[in-house]
């Protein structure tokens, strides 16, 4: 009786077109951001995505002000941020905190003020980006969503080998002949393709938590790059698919279910996972081995990409 009950329940949520397109944006997401954020996790630029979020607010604001696709406008501005980011990080001429500052400050700020001159705009508007909601999502949306999530994908599957190798030693990487600017303004463009897949789900003020916490959770029990991946993923679809739904039947943000969900989720395989933590101290930490793609995804020393 139970079973039926709670079947009856999970095929009222699929009866409503825009509970269909939810949770297909949330599987989405589940997939594409944190197979970007081991990438950031690796290399120690896990609020990025928050840099790009605010930014991605002001693309926002943009299609308010110029009557066009949110989605669209907010993927070419948080793009040119996210460049400008790295191109200032890698040139030198100012750290990596303070670009990513400027992004933060700036991004807010120009959406704040654009969408007040937008016609009838007002910072109401930008609500349910900034913290998602399972109701605004459009089929227009979903297009865009699917579009930007095959990039995504294709860029983080597809060349983890060298954006693995670039992330663990960018001097090595060089060495070896691998085109580390082109891989590290990919990678920062496929993070801001990321941040707009998630905001209307789970909000750009959130998105950066679900890039980074399936990753860290996945390091509590593999050491291996592709296993840590994988559960990272995994880990990604079952909190966006589960807020989601939740968000629906208790009526709360699914931003927030979604980030809470998964700050729960750390916290379970973290204590799972102290057993394993114990006995790999007792075997002295071990060796790794396998292939660059196959090695942990904890930093590890120069020359070993």
């Amino acid at each position: 009786m139970t079973s039926t009950l709670a079947g009856s329940g999970v095929l009222e949520l699929l009866d409503y077109p825009f509970m269909r397109r939810a949770l297909l944006s949330a599987l989405l997401i589940g997939l594409a951001a944190p197979a970007v954020g081991i990438y950031l996790v690796q290399r120690r630029q896990a609020l990025l995505g928050d840099g790009i979020g605010h930014v991605a607010l002001t693309g926002v604001a943009l299609g308010f002000l110029l009557n066009a696709n949110p989605v669209w406008m907010a993927v070419a501005v948080s793009t040119v941020g996210a460049v400008a980011m790295e191109l200032l990080r890698s040139s030198g001429r100012a750290r990596g905190d303070v670009a990513l500052a400027m992004l933060f400050y700036g991004g807010m700020a120009g959406g704040v003020m654009i969408v007040n001159l937008a016609p009838g705009g007002s910072t109401a508007n930008l609500t349910s980006f900034l913290w998602g909601s399972v109701t605004t999502v459009s089929p227009a949306d979903i297009i865009a969503i699917m579009l930007l999530s095959a990039l995504v994908l294709l860029v983080t599957l597809g060349l983890r080998r060298q954006l693995f190798a670039v992330c663990q030693d960018e001097e090595f990487a060089r060495v070896t002949g691998l085109p580390v600017r082109a891989l590290n303004l990919l990678l920062a463009v496929t993070a801001a393709a990321t941040v707009t897949v998630a905001m209307r789900v789970v909000g750009l003020l959130l998105v950066s938590a679900l890039m980074v916490i399936p990753v860290v959770a996945a390091q509590q029990v593999s050491r291996g790059f592709a296993t840590t991946l994988a559960l990272a993923v995994t880990f990604g679809v079952v909190v966006s698919l589960a807020g989601t739904t939740t968000s629906y039947y208790a009526d709360v943000p699914p931003g927030a279910t979604i980030v809470l969900l998964a700050i729960g989720l750390f916290a379970v395989v973290s204590l799972l996972a102290l057993p394993l933590a114990r006995r790999r101290a007792g075997r002295g930490g071990g060796g790794h081995g396998g292939t660059a793609a196959e090695r942990p995804a904890e930093p590890v020393p120069a020359g070993r990409p």
